[in-house]
């Protein structure tokens, strides 16, 4: 059996670095092994990263399926991304199950929609009172993560057409309370400040985007220990959204402008109150698979470089109650030049991947 010398530093964990670790049997051990076949590889070691807003069952022109779900789980493997968790998806994932040489996947169902009032084709689209039922029919299917689409463009108020909750705020607690007791946890987009206090009072249990968030928001979510997971380059969008919408939806498109040129400065306001903040790249239709290295860089934009490493490896996974580089954990992991707290733009450089003790790259 070949074991691997990893000679560090070792980034074990957010407050731990250790000169050096073992692999062997496909698990880490900090306790030197009696091998003498030893693969030494040097370099700074992270856990493997991990994207926390992605979409394996969407591709450029939409959803997707089959092996185009596999080709997408590979090229963020292939990227050093270890873990995902698919924030929604439009198609089954089935073609993942007992593979053991793509990343683990904490999986979220179907997105839940109202009818009309989401990308067409990617939820199961259902009415206002039937909210909770299939909270709970996600909850079971999935495992593990249930996807509520908050609001959305509302196009039925013509001109004055811009984004509205889709539920209640009963319904919405009634849902997050269904999928809670399947043993579930809730994530929500939510672009809108009128979704938020809501989805607080709800207790969901994490918020994705979060653009519409107040300062009153960004305290409760502190206080509350609800993260965010800001997808910087998914906002940056925004400014193409508000061009195509200004003719029919102008007040649609002012807000989206809005949103697309106060981003950075929110991500900073969030991290400022306190928030945990996790990085996502909502990869999918207009984000590449494989793409965490430049959400990260643009992340730094907006919060310390540490910050961000440990909100794509060592939070995201405690969040997920996932391994990280403890003795006896698998060995997913990736080894770079030089310390991604000092120089984030390393993260789209790993020299070695690691799955399950298996060197991918």
């Amino acid at each position: 059996m070949t074991a691997y010398e990893l000679t560090g530093p070792i980034l074990a964990a957010e407050d731990r670095t250790v000169g050096k670790a073992w692999v062997v049997g496909g698990r880490v051990t900090y306790e030197r092994p009696r091998h003498t076949d030893v693969t030494r590889i040097g370099g700074w070691v992270i856990p493997g990263l991990v994207d926390m807003h992605c979409h394996l069952s969407v591709g450029p022109s939409g959803p997707v399926d089959g092996d185009l779900v596999l080709k997408h789980a590979l090229t963020e493997r292939d990227a050093g991304v270890l873990m995902v968790r698919d924030t929604g998806s439009a198609s089954s994932l089935e073609v993942l199950d007992g593979r053991n040489d793509v990343p683990k996947v904490y999986r979220s169902g179907r997105f839940i929609a109202r009818p009309k009032r989401y990308l067409k084709g990617y939820a199961v689209e259902v009415e206002p009172d039937e909210l909770a039922a299939e909270a709970a029919r996600q909850a079971r299917a999935s495992g593990s993560w249930v996807k509520i689409i908050a609001d959305w463009i509302d196009r039925d108020l013509g001109d004055e057409a811009d984004l509205t909750p889709l539920w209640s705020p009963t319904q919405l607690a009634d849902a997050v309370a269904a999928a809670h007791a399947e043993g579930a946890r809730v994530t929500a987009h939510t672009f809108a400040t009128e979704s938020l206090e809501p989805l607080l009072d709800a207790d969901v249990d994490c918020i994705e985007h979060g653009t519409g968030m107040t300062d009153s928001h960004m305290a409760r979510a502190a206080a509350s220990g609800t993260p965010v997971v800001p997808t910087v380059l998914q906002i940056a969008n925004f400014a193409s959204f508000a061009a195509l919408a200004s003719e029919r939806f102008p007040r649609f498109a002012e807000r989206m402008r809005r949103m697309y040129e106060a981003r950075h400065e929110h991500v900073t306001r969030m991290w400022e109150a306190g928030i945990t903040l996790l990085t996502g790249t909502d990869a999918g239709s207009s984000i590449a698979h494989g793409d965490l290295a430049r959400e990260a860089a643009e992340m730094a934009r907006c919060i310390p470089a540490v910050d961000v490493v440990a909100g794509a490896t060592w939070r995201a996974r405690t969040f997920l109650g996932a391994p990280g580089l403890a003795e006896g954990e698998p060995a997913d992991l990736v080894v770079l030049a030089r310390d991604p707290r000092e120089d984030i733009g390393v993260l789209a450089a790993p020299t070695v991947v690691m799955l399950d003790g298996v060197t991918i790259i």
